[in-house]
């Protein structure tokens, strides 16, 4: 696990971008998410054999290392579940609003692993 900026009260460090480190990381922070993340393992090297491409690979690892990044930042996580809880509010300013603040979460935790 690397030792990135300090983000606040992160549950542990950010962990490198390889399928071991991610998958040690989320069995920390959620280990309820292993199953599917091993499911997206193998459809992402399944298509990175059928289209000769190693693109389904990095499009994972950035995918899981943006979750991690999320599940290990509490108050990112915090923020995720609000929006997501929100998104087919009744009143569409709300959803508006809450589809914004997903955004923006996943925007950040993407932009942090890219550090």
């Amino acid at each position: 696990m690397s030792t990135q900026a300090d983000h606040g009260n992160e549950l542990i460090p950010r962990p490198e971008l390889t399928p071991d480190a991610l998958r040690a990381a989320l069995a920390i922070v959620a280990p309820g998410r292993l199953d599917e993340m091993q499911a997206t393992k193998d459809e992402a090297f399944a298509e990175a054999v059928e289209w000769q491409s190693f693109s389904p690979v990095q499009s994972w690892v950035l995918m899981w290392a943006r979750n991690i990044e999320i599940a290990r930042r509490p108050e990112l996580s915090a923020s995720y579940a609000e929006a997501e809880s929100n998104l087919e509010h009744e009143d569409p300013a709300v959803a508006r609003e809450a589809l914004r603040e997903l955004s923006t979460v996943l925007d950040e935790a993407l932009r942090a692993v890219r550090e």
